[in-house]
């Protein structure tokens, strides 16, 4: 394994970020923190990239904070670690899809980081905490409005004031995570997910990834709103020909998927 604590491979479109630090759970020091955005910021200037998935490596996804770097820290430098360094908001200036391949532990910080990817994707052996409450911290990144409104209220305040683990498999039963697959199946499904992703026309799923986005952080009736300014000035591009060659894509693709299904 590389000494580099984020590990980035490409192949075929699709990079995969691996959070490199399996000896401390991956938790998130200065250093991979740095990382990490520096390695967005290349991924969202490389036009080659479609899809991104997000793992770590190891027994855990993310642990969180690094709470020993922060216990040596000035108060200065532990507010900055919260409040900064921004993990989150790198994931929210990537204007593609990110797959969380949760292969493990995804801890308080580690849960937060999950919750910024656009699907989740789960081994069964990762396991869910929202432990801010117990280490005596204020979530930072989104937490304490993302969970109530991803798996509702009363099951948020569950975990996050008790601390209490979840499992893949209640995680999925909650609709935390899409899908709990074995941990051999976990990277290879996130692959085929990312090859269905690209099939879509590049241009329109980046502008759907957007107003899904920008609806959810908005009312209903304003997400409405944003979705038809978004969608006639879309259509204003719109060619017959342009229509008609991806009408024929959609079909194809229909046809052969009906086809692998009969073999089944």
């Amino acid at each position: 394994m590389s000494d580099s604590v984020v590990l980035v491979d490409s192949a075929e479109g699709i990079a995969t970020v691996t959070l490199n630090r399996p000896q401390a759970m991956n938790a998130l020091s200065r250093q991979l923190r740095r990382g990490f955005v520096e390695a967005f910021a290349r991924l969202q200037a490389d036009p080659s990239v479609d899809v991104v998935i997000l793992t770590g490596s190891g027994r855990a996804f993310c642990a969180g904070l690094d709470l020993k770097e922060m216990g040596s820290s000035t108060p200065h430098e532990t507010e900055s670690a919260v409040a900064g360094a921004d993990v989150v908001e790198a994931l929210q200036r990537f204007d593609r899809p990110v797959i969380g391949a949760i292969n493990g532990f995804a801890i308080t910080g580690g849960f937060e980081l999950a919750l910024a990817c656009d699907i989740l994707i789960a081994s069964n052996t990762a396991r869910f905490a929202d432990t801010h409450a117990r280490v005596g911290i204020l979530p930072g990144w989104g937490l304490s409005q993302k969970l109530s409104r991803t798996i509702g209220i009363y099951r948020a305040k569950e975990l996050s004031l008790s601390g209490n683990y979840l499992s893949a498999e209640q995680a999925e039963a909650w609709g935390l995570v899409n899908r709990v697959v074995t941990p051999e199946q976990l990277l290879p499904t996130c692959v085929s997910l990312a090859r269905d992703i690209q099939s879509c026309e590049p241009a329109v799923m980046r502008a759907y990834k957007q107003v899904i986005d920008a609806g959810y952080a908005q009312t209903f009736a304003d997400g409405l709103k944003l979705e038809g300014r978004e969608s006639r000035a879309h259509a204003k591009g719109l060619t017959p020909d342009a229509l008609a060659a991806r009408r024929q894509n959609v079909q194809q693709r229909g046809r052969q998927q009906a086809a692998s299904g009969s073999e089944k």
